[in-house]
């Protein structure tokens, strides 16, 4: 009975969790959440690869480039964000990669926000806003640094994709997908996914 109750307590988490556009104003809240969210990283990186980091995530903020800037609020308070581009170029200056698909980028949840299913919910909205634009995969990158990130994303559906791969430094950075077209694929979506759950 407990567990059930549970269960509709994190739904009605979920239905009241808003997704929307980030405006101009959510800007230092947005940078706030992001420097919270990949703080707990300090400790792991070395010194300067770490202050660069920050000043990197701190820049993308305010800089141009994303095709959107989506937010999770609880509340009315930003728990939330995520930054999608249109290719890799745009995404890392990188078109050797060659992706020509939506890639997102700095997915973050509040810590105090974590395990209500936010960071899902975004990228939801991410793929349903990159079928929107006509792409046919989804994209991320990620390093082992971030491993539970990599579970959740794993558990979603996206699939490492190694030909996508690149070095920062000597970190490898891989790089994982998802298709948005799964009937032509025959693959398992973040739909099916949570179905499952």
């Amino acid at each position: 009975m407990a567990n059930e109750q549970d269960k509709q307590i994190h739904q009605a988490e979920k239905d009241a969790i808003v997704i929307r556009d980030a405006q101009e104003e959510d800007q230092p809240n947005i940078e706030r959440l992001l420097l919270e969210a990949y703080g707990q990283y300090e400790e792991v990186m070395a010194g300067e690869r770490w202050l660069a980091y920050r000043e990197s995530i701190r820049d993308s903020v305010y800089k141009e480039g994303p095709v959107a800037r989506i937010v999770a609020e609880l509340n009315g308070e930003i728990v939330g964000s995520v930054q999608m581009f249109l290719d890799s170029e745009v995404a890392y200056g990188r078109s050797d990669l060659n992706i020509q698909d939506p890639i997102i980028r700095l997915l973050a949840t509040s810590p105090q926000a974590r395990g209500r299913g936010v960071a899902t919910l975004l990228i939801r909205e991410s793929i349903e806003r990159s079928r929107q634009l006509g792409g046919e995969m989804l994209y991320l990158h990620s390093s082992d640094l971030m491993a539970p990130a990599i579970r959740l994303y794993e558990h979603l559906g996206f699939v490492r994709t190694p030909e996508k791969e690149m070095l920062n430094g000597t970190t490898l950075v891989k790089c994982f997908s998802i298709p948005l077209h799964p009937e032509k694929a025959g693959a398992r979506t973040v739909e099916a996914a949570q179905a499952a759950e």
